[in-house]
């Protein structure tokens, strides 16, 4: 089917935080990129109505705007001709699928539709089953928000509703962190450079760092939080597949296919992880937050060691962590080098490390033993910088930067994720055999949960997590 041919984007969950905050603005970016079809309909939908269309619009257009700076309001008006709602459940599903259809044919036919769950888990499955029944899933593609049922035996049955119905290349489970433009280029920058790539490895490197504290709180997600927490959210999710992709081998092909086997290869060597060494913490204050249990035990903090024993990384310790209300907000990968085998004064103080912040315009330092001025051999550290190259212009003189997605700042990761289901390109998603076995790696944790260490707001975590990595710490504050 043409890229061009018309549009009908459903979105479940369209009067939710995710809608407000990444979905609807992304939306609203790509709309304004020419990368949304020329005729195209947004159909919102949930249980409850928000009211009239127009109140529903402008209702969303003020969170949208509060979320999105450079979205104008002109923009959003454009913008919100194109959008309207329609209510929905899991047990009526009729109303939306005859707004579907009158959407189609005011199209003039021929769209495609691509159906968006931003609902919890548990309620997914039921969903699906009411797009069978209604007609909805027959040549649609669906997106599935994380996380992927609660766990392995959740995901089994969510994956097999799914595929009943949708089949596997029709079916896109997003996690927003592999579509980071950081992410993206740290994979490149370890692939395309054949120095780094030789020295990616348990030979040369003795440990890696997955880093992703955060400085805010709940927000108001706290019904989500306390029926979640921290490691359901973001470590059988992010921060695994941050690992699959820094501890992937280089594919023979750049595709989705080869991408996402070679993840998965990693996610079959990664061993399960040891409760024992596995620290969950719970910030000071949690217990007085609205919606929270007053004896709650949800981790807001994670931190762990993994291990993936196969030959590249056999031996090599793989510390992630993450957290609530934490020091700051980063997203850093830091691999630390072995000592040299000649004994230079100051060589084991001084370590080599490479470490890179998956920030929108990426950044790489890289902490190397210089000699100390003076007679005699001394080592030191000393850090080198990485700045991001002047951007290259327009290489095809049409406005885009050589793949038609238009030069200029990278896109949001919704933005590009959203526009590679658009293509149907599944290179950036997360298939169903890395969902079922990324559960298998946290089952003992899941089963045998620790219990969470206090901290204090604006810290670093418990000191059990401090202790963590050994003698070696953290590489971030650093």
């Amino acid at each position: 089917m043409s890229e061009d041919a018309p549009l009908v984007f459903v979105l479940f969950g369209a009067t939710g935080d995710l809608a407000a905050r990444k979905l609807f603005p992304a939306l609203v970016r790509l709309a304004r990129a020419g990368r949304l079809p020329s005729r195209y309909r947004i159909i919102g939908s949930g249980r409850h109505s928000p009211g009239r269309d127009e109140q529903f619009r402008e209702d969303l257009g003020g969170s949208v705007r509060e979320h999105a700076a450079d979205v104008t309001g002109r923009e959003w008006a454009e913008f919100a001709e194109h959008v309207s709602f329609q209510t929905a459940d899991s047990d009526d599903g009729a109303d939306l699928a005859a707004a579907v259809r009158d959407a189609d044919a005011e199209l003039g036919g021929g769209a495609r539709v691509l159906l968006y769950l931003s609902v919890p888990p548990e309620s997914m499955h039921d969903m699906v089953g009411m797009l069978a029944d209604t007609g909805l899933s027959d040549g649609a593609r669906i997106i599935l928000e994380k996380p992927f049922g609660r766990d392995l035996e959740s995901a089994r049955a969510l994956n097999e509703a799914v595929l009943r119905v949708f089949p596997e290349q029709r079916v896109f489970r997003i996690d927003h962190f592999l579509g980071k433009e950081g992410v993206q280029a740290a994979l490149a920058l370890r692939i395309g450079n054949a120095p780094l790539d030789a020295a990616w490895d348990r030979r040369t490197v003795s440990s890696v760092q997955i880093d992703v504290p955060e400085d805010l709180g709940l927000e108001g997600r706290a019904s989500f939080l306390e029926t979640t927490g921290t490691f359901r959210d973001m470590v059988a999710t992010h921060l695994c597949q941050l690992l699959g992709t820094v501890a992937l081998e280089p594919p023979r092909r750049w595709d989705a296919d080869s991408l996402r086997a070679e993840r998965l290869r990693v996610f079959r060597a990664l061993r399960p992880f040891d409760p024992a060494r596995v620290v969950f913490g719970q910030y000071d204050g949690y217990r007085d937050e609205d919606g929270v249990a007053a004896d709650s035990r949800t981790e807001t903090f994670v931190a762990l060691e993994a291990f993936v024993d196969d030959d590249r990384w056999r031996g090599v310790p793989f510390h992630l962590r993450t957290g609530k209300a934490l020091a700051t907000a980063r997203c850093a990968v830091t691999l630390t080098f072995r000592s040299p085998p000649v004994e230079v004064p100051g060589a084991r103080e001084a370590r080599t490390a490479l470490s890179l912040e998956l920030v929108d315009e990426p950044e790489l330092s890289v902490d190397l033993a210089a000699k100390v001025p003076g007679p005699g051999i001394e080592l030191r550290t000393t850090t080198a910088r990485l700045e991001p190259a002047e951007e290259r212009g327009d290489r095809d003189g049409d406005g885009s930067d050589g793949d038609g997605r238009g030069g200029g700042s990278a896109p949001d990761a919704y933005e590009r994720l959203l526009f590679d289901v658009l293509r149907g390109d599944q290179t950036l998603f997360v298939s169903s055999e890395e969902v079922e076995r990324l559960w298998e790696v946290c089952e003992p944790v899941l089963a045998d949960p620790p219990a969470p260490h206090p901290y204090e707001q604006g810290s670093w975590g418990p000191r059990a997590a401090l202790e963590l990595p050994g003698d070696a710490g953290w590489r971030v504050p650093g």
